[in-house]
């Protein structure tokens, strides 16, 4: 008899024509729902399985390796980010951890962009307010937003997402800073300028946040740092986790900034109700990557890290401890 092949657990259904090419070589079993596995139900799916396709709503700590047994070899999670994945823990079991890196910059950076416009031109306020049936005129003074063209633009995470945020801002004639926790080479700046980061959001008349979340970027914009940027600025958060988004919402409410806008929030599905009050906050749920040929790349490239492993080699994008 020939052996039977390792088996895989995928923790949400994927993209068109991906998993596909997982089941022709794996015993794969799939939750099939765009919903997160319930918590008890992971732990119980995953025993025995030599990988696991995750998302950032899988969180894989102790419990859930112990849970899967000393036959697990990756977790392939299914996001550039990895904060769901206790990184050491693996680590001292022997598992190794993939991610998705680099497919998603375009169409993240691009979702910045839309949303960086749909918070300065009030779209959102426009739409509702069309959708509501309330009457309205053309006039001089009607939903004034804010123009781009030569406002500062501040980059906060200058890794392929936010230098592609950079990139695009040339095509608005927008001078550029930024703050990584080092100062890039210039070749890699994209002719954005390195600032501290006190000095950066006192600059910056446009915040884009693309910095991943850590223990030391939690809660990195809170009330304090908001009120170091410009009156009448606006902050775009792609990231979970790094602005407060209470803080966010009451600067809102005074008038400290025009607008703000959130793609992922550090809480979902829940939205924070301050924020769901603000009308000048554009909010949307965490579709910085949801285009069809984005989302199929990153599934291909959590497959390719799976048959990689699984056939006895190293993951093609693997993330240290």
């Amino acid at each position: 008899m020939s052996p039977q092949p390792p088996p895989v657990l995928v923790t949400r259904r994927l993209a068109p024509g991906v998993i596909e090419r997982l089941t022709a070589h794996h015993a794969v079993t799939q939750h099939d729902s765009d919903l997160p596995m319930p918590r008890a139900e992971l732990l119980a799916a995953v025993r025995g399985r030599s990988a696991v396709v995750t998302t950032l709503d899988d969180t894989v700590d102790g419990e859930f390796l112990d849970a899967a047994g000393p036959g697990l070899r990756l977790v392939a999670n299914h996001a550039v980010g990895h904060h769901n994945v206790d990184l050491a823990a693996c680590a001292e079991r022997g598992v190794a951890v993939s991610n998705t890196p680099g497919v998603l910059t375009a169409a993240t950076a691009d979702m910045a962009w839309a949303l960086l416009l749909a918070a300065t031109r009030r779209l959102g306020e426009g739409e509702r307010w069309l959708r509501s049936g309330r009457p309205w005129a053309w006039a001089p003074n009607f939903l004034l937003g804010m123009e781009l063209a030569g406002t500062r633009l501040g980059v906060l995470g200058m890794g392929r997402i936010g230098r592609a945020v950079a990139r695009r801002a040339r095509g608005f004639d927008m001078p550029v800073g930024y703050h990584n926790r080092r100062e890039l080479p210039a070749e890699q700046a994209e002719g954005a300028e390195w600032l501290p980061l006190e000095e950066l959001l006192a600059r910056s008349e446009v915040l884009v946040v693309t910095c991943p979340l850590s223990d030391a970027t939690r809660h990195l914009l809170d009330a304090r740092r908001l009120a170091l940027l410009p009156p009448g600025a606006v902050v775009v958060a792609m990231t979970a986790g790094v602005v407060d988004e209470e803080a966010l919402a009451a600067a809102l409410e005074s008038g400290a900034l025009f607008a703000a806008a959130v793609d992922n929030f550090e809480r979902e599905p829940e939205v924070p109700p301050a924020l769901l009050a603000q009308e000048r906050a554009v909010l949307a749920p965490h579709l910085g990557s949801a285009t069809v040929r984005t989302r199929q790349a990153m599934g291909g490239l959590a497959v390719d890290n799976v048959l990689a492993v699984l056939a006895g080699g190293d993951p093609v994008t693997p993330v240290g401890a």
